[in-house]
């Protein structure tokens, strides 16, 4: 049995730059742009097999042969937060959906901005895609990894001509 009080980290090197994945030995709690930030007290740096799995299947995603992820996810936040990143995990890749769409399909049509701020949450970007968010007009809005990541994640998967049109 995995102790949960003890969290794992791995960096891994990216074409955005490093990663910084977090688990708790079973789920994966966290992906981090850069290594800068403290860290929970107690956490390792370790090679656990749900850090491994999240290294391979990100390292498939940015060579373009993995669409979706298969991994336990364990992201934390409050209930509307939750109903956001599940939300998020339906848009498929070379697809996006502007905040307006993605309130309307939580049945919440009135909370854009809301949803906005639930996405500048989302704990496990690239994989609860929410770089797949954009402004109701098309245009690239806030990402935590930065708008040049954003357009780099909507390039790789071949949308971003589609928002440009």
């Amino acid at each position: 049995m995995t102790d949960h009080s003890t969290l794992n980290y791995q960096l891994l090197a990216t074409p955005i730059g490093t990663l910084r994945l977090l688990s708790n030995g079973e789920q994966l709690l966290r992906i981090e742009f850069g290594e800068a930030g403290a860290l929970p007290p107690g956490t390792r740096r370790a090679n656990d097999p749900v850090l491994q799995r999240g290294s391979e299947q990100l390292d498939e995603y940015f060579t373009g042969h993995r669409k979706q992820f298969d991994l336990p996810l364990a992201p934390r936040g409050t209930a509307f937060q939750q109903a956001v990143w599940q939300a998020l995990t339906a848009i498929p890749w070379g697809q996006w959906r502007s905040y307006g769409a993605l309130a309307a399909a939580i049945g919440q049509p009135r909370s854009a901005r809301a949803v906005g701020a639930a996405n500048r949450r989302n704990p496990l970007p690239i994989v609860v895609p929410c770089h797949r968010v954009v402004g109701s007009d098309g245009s690239l809005t806030g990402f935590a990894g930065g708008l040049e990541v954003k357009r780099y994640l909507l390039e790789l998967e071949g949308s971003l001509p589609q928002l440009q049109n």
